[in-house]
Order: C-alpha cells, then sequence, then structure tokens
C-alpha cells in the first residue's frame, strides 16, 4: 500500500483507536467506556436516581425499548472481502446541512438532571466534533447561549408545538436568529406517555422548573406568565400543604429561574412559571393543518419527528416538509409500539428513495448507524449514549462516545467495502438467520 493509500486508509476508524492504544501505552484509559453496556452502567453509577429515571426510562414495561433492539438483531451485516477499497467518504448532505458523518444529535430534554449546564456541554461538544446539534425545547440552557457556545457549527432546533400560537411563533423566531438550520416539530408528545420510573418517583423535572429554559428565556412566555399572575390575584386559591419536599421544589423553581436566587424566592413568578409551562407547553390538538402553516410562519427547512405509519409520512411528503424523523421517541411515549426500524422499512418502502428519512431510536454503536444506512436511512439521531457519555466525563464524555460511534461506522464501512453514504443499500444487510 503506497504512503498516500496508507494515509487514507486510515479515517476517523484508525485515528480513534490510535489515539485510545497510544494512550494506554501511556497508562491512560478513555473517559468512557467503548462499548455500550459497559458504558450504559458507568452512567448509571454516575447519575442520581431521578436523573437516571428520566433519561433511561422507557413507558409502560419498557417493550418498545426492547422492540427497538431486537429489530437492529433481525439484520446482519455481511461484509465483501478483497474489495481494494481504501478510501471511504463518511460526509452527506441532510436537508441542506452538510455533515461530516450522517450523525446528528438528538434533543433531550431536562439534561440539567444528568449535568450542570448540560446544554453548553452538549453544544461545545458537538462543536468539536463537527455533530450538528438539535436544540431541545425542553433544554436546560436557552438557545441563544448555545448558539454562542457552537460558533459557526451546524444546529437544528426542536419545536414543541404550544398550545399558545404566539409563542410557537416566538420559538421559531428565536430559532432562526439563533442560527438554526432547520427546525424539528417533534409530534408523538403532544402529551406525556405513562412512564413508571418517573411516576413511582413523583418526579417531573419540569414542575420544579428544569428543563424549561427555552420558556424562562422566552419574552412571549414570561408575557403570559405575568398576566396569569395579574388575574390571579383577585381569585381565592388554596394554600399549598408545606412540606419538606414542596420546599425543595419551591428552591428548585427559584434556582432554575433566571436573575437572582432571592429575588426569586421573594417572587411568585418561577412558581407561576412551571405550571404555565405544564399548561401549555404542548397542544394535544395539534393537526396537520396547524403544520400546514408553517412555511407562511418560517424560512427554516421543516422536518416532522415521530413518525411511524407510511399513510403519515406519505401525508408530510405531501405537504412538502423537508425531511421526517422515523422515531418512536426513545420507546418513552407508548408501550409496545413498533421499532423505529421496522417502521423505516415500511415508509421507505411506501415514499420511495427520494424523499429525506432519518432514523432515531435504538442507535447504540457505528455498526447500528451503518445498519439504518443500509436500509434506508440517509442519517441518524443519538440520543441516549451521549447523554450517557455527558453523565461520567461532562462535555468530554459526550465527545469520546461521537467519537466512538463515527469510529466503528467507519470501521464498519472499511471492512465491508462501503465507499461512500450513496453506496449504502440492502446489498450490505440480510436478515439474521440466528435470529
Amino acid at each position: 500500500m503506497t504512503e498516500t493509500a496508507a494515509a487514507a486508509a486510515a479515517g476517523p476508524g484508525r485515528d480513534r483507536q490510535g489515539t485510545v492504544y497510544r494512550d494506554g501505552a501511556l497508562g491512560r484509559r478513555p473517559a468512557v467506556p467503548t462499548a455500550f453496556g459497559d458504558l450504559e452502567r458507568a452512567a448509571q453509577r454516575a447519575s442520581s436516581t431521578r436523573a437516571w429515571a428520566y433519561v433511561a426510562g422507557g413507558a409502560g414495561e419498557g417493550r418498545t425499548m426492547v422492540n427497538n433492539r431486537r429489530a437492529f438483531d433481525r439484520w446482519a451485516i455481511v461484509p465483501r472481502m478483497a474489495h481494494g477499497v481504501t478510501e471511504r467518504d463518511l460526509s452527506t448532505t441532510v436537508v441542506n446541512t452538510s455533515l461530516s458523518s450522517p450523525l446528528l444529535l438528538a434533543p433531550v430534554g431536562a439534561g440539567a438532571l444528568i449535568a450542570p449546564d448540560s446544554d453548553l456541554a452538549i453544544a461545545r461538544a458537538a462543536a468539536a466534533t463537527g455533530v450538528p446539534y438539535i436544540f431541545s425545547n425542553q433544554g436546560c440552557n436557552p438557545m441563544e447561549d448555545c448558539a454562542a457556545a457552537m460558533g459557526s457549527a451546524s444546529r437544528w432546533f426542536q419545536l414543541y408545538w404550544s398550545s399558545d400560537e404566539e409563542l410557537v411563533d416566538s420559538l421559531l423566531h428565536r430559532a432562526e436568529a439563533s442560527g438554526a438550520e432547520a427546525v424539528v416539530v417533534t409530534l408523538d408528545t403532544t402529551m406525556l406517555g405513562w412512564r413508571p420510573q418517573d411516576l413511582n418517583l413523583g418526579s417531573l423535572p419540569f414542575a420544579r422548573g428544569e428543563g424549561i429554559a427555552q420558556y424562562t428565556s422566552d419574552p412571549c412566555f414570561r408575557d403570559i406568565v405575568r398576566q396569569r399572575i395579574v388575574a390571579a390575584r383577585d381569585m381565592v386559591t388554596e394554600r399549598p400543604d408545606v412540606t419538606l419536599g414542596a420546599i425543595r421544589t419551591l428552591i428548585s423553581m427559584t434556582r432554575n429561574y433566571p436573575g437572582k436566587f432571592l429575588d426569586n424566592l421573594r417572587s411568585p413568578v418561577p412558581r407561576a412559571a412551571a405550571e404555565t409551562f405544564l399548561d401549555i407547553y404542548s397542544n394535544p390538538g395539534l393537526s396537520w393543518e396547524h403544520l400546514a402553516t408553517l412555511r407562511d410562519r418560517t424560512r427554516l427547512p421543516i422536518v416532522l419527528k415521530g413518525i411511524l405509519h407510511p399513510d403519515d409520512a406519505r401525508r408530510a411528503v405531501d405537504l412538502g416538509v423537508d425531511a421526517v424523523v422515523v422515531s418512536n421517541h426513545g420507546g418513552r411515549q407508548i408501550d409496545g409500539s413498533i421499532a423505529s426500524l421496522d417502521a423505516l422499512l415500511e415508509i421507505r418502502a411506501a415514499i420511495g428513495r427520494e424523499p429525506t428519512l432519518l432514523l432515531d431510536s435504538g442507535i447504540r454503536t457505528g455498526a447500528d448507524v451503518f445498519v439504518a444506512l443500509a436500509l434506508g436511512a440517509d442519517a441518524v439521531l443519538l440520543g441516549r449514549p451521549y447523554m450517557y457519555g455527558l453523565a461520567i466525563a461532562g462535555q468530554r464524555g459526550v465527545e469520546e462516545v461521537i467519537r466512538n460511534v463515527v469510529a466503528e461506522f467507519d470501521l464498519t464501512m472499511a471492512l465491508t467495502g462501503a465507499r461512500s453514504i450513496a453506496d449504502l443499500d440492502e446489498r450490505f444487510v440480510r436478515p439474521n438467520p440466528s435470529f
């Protein structure tokens, strides 16, 4: 192999291996485990009970989470030998956003349960690794702060469609001003699913003022809160029970609201903000008629997240959206739902090859990314794994998880003979006969 060919053959996979092994020779191990099972166990040890319940938990008995993983197990990769391929191109473009690899960071709400200033750490890690970050509408840091932390790096914005239409417009305008390259409308959480891990703890972070920074930093939302406070002054309300839990919740609301702690402690605003959020954050009546108004309300490309049925995908395509994210919300909304990967196969068959499809839910490794793209995804969203990295080692942990996933994906391409993202198709996979 020539020197040029050897350099080309390296790529992010061998580069990452080289870094880890060189550090190992000096007695240094990776900040986060490289195998997902070890990563998950280490993250659980590093997390509080409340944090782990929220981030790692699923709906009901967790059957959708199991379905997501079994769907990947049903496929086997079929590598080709003596292919002579030494150069690989991991880059692609989705929704006019250039990607160095077919990976984006999924939006995850209430990340400060895992680590302080979670969204800022994730934003910096995404920028450092060249992976776009989808800002969570239920984040713990305002989108403007996250955008500043990323510099010129690519970012999208997730929108939960509020029952207050003026707030929807305000969030969209702020996303544009923050340099978002697309808006991702989450469709599957018009109300929270049944989540026993959180319910058993009586733990809803938003009720404690956690994960509502996009709202408390929004001028429209703050005006709604002020109006509610004024309207409530003449109403007789029941005095809440004074318990240790109530005091802790009040302190959490106070600490998470912008401004000085003592000023907030004397003010009704932090509590009113949490209550207002719970009332209006999402619209249970969200319909295709609502979605049809988006083109007149934002100049951003439109991505719909949470679609699992081919008919819904066809309707999205007919509506002219720029992409669809096939997702079951990581198994957090409905127990026993179809796996996202299984839905991807049906949807791609129904709408053809042209529309842009992204896959979310169940992605754990670089090999998973490979299978998803071979079966029709244009790119994937990574969620829980990077949050586990955050729990273990903050920003560095997020970066290492991203680099590990990209490295394994690159090595899988190299070892199967795939030259580029466009090269990946059903030739590289087969139904797993041992499943």
